[in-house]
């Protein structure tokens, strides 16, 4: 999914949050239901005059519900509360800081994992290796090995280390 098209749901899925709480405030205000059931009802009437799917209402009602009775829990049962904990603005930013969490423990996982490939392509002098070419990792000279063989140290610098590719 592009950067763009990333932005575009997620505009989409705060403005969906935005009127299923609006809705479901409505509906709670005039005591005609609970939570879930104003919740459930507000989804259905956006959902079936086309503004969105059943499921993007049934996620996004998930999304208000957690986040409303998370205010309750911390912030105390008072209206404004629980506006300001449920504010789009918010859940973006909250989204946002998920998601840079994720990418950077991705990032850190393909560091380490690329630092193990790099060391199984480590080679060193007096090591045994098939045809192929050894690049000295301390001055870049290249040497190609023709046949299966002991490695000898680099020609131009002595060192002892190699990346093999072949």
């Amino acid at each position: 999914m592009t950067e763009n098209n990333r932005s575009k749901q997620e505009q989409e899925d705060v403005t969906i949050y935005k009127r299923i709480v609006s809705r479901t405030e409505e509906l709670l205000e005039n005591g005609r239901k609970n939570l879930d059931d104003a919740l459930k009802k507000a989804g259905d009437e956006l959902s079936s005059a086309g503004t969105f799917t059943r499921d993007q209402a049934e996620k996004i009602s998930a999304y208000v519900k957690r986040d409303l009775q998370h205010a309750f829990e911390s912030a105390g049962k008072g209206k404004d509360n629980i506006k300001e904990a449920v504010d789009p603005k918010r859940i973006a930013v909250g989204a946002q800081s998920f998601f840079s969490k994720i990418l950077l423990n991705t990032a850190e996982t393909l560091n380490e994992w690329a630092k193990k490939s790099e060391q199984n392509l480590e080679y060193k002098t007096g090591e045994v290796t098939s045809p192929g070419a050894l690049t000295c990792k301390a001055c870049g000279e290249e040497i190609h090995m023709k046949k299966t063989g002991r490695i000898p140290p680099c020609p131009k610098c002595h060192s002892t280390l190699y990346r093999k590719s072949y």
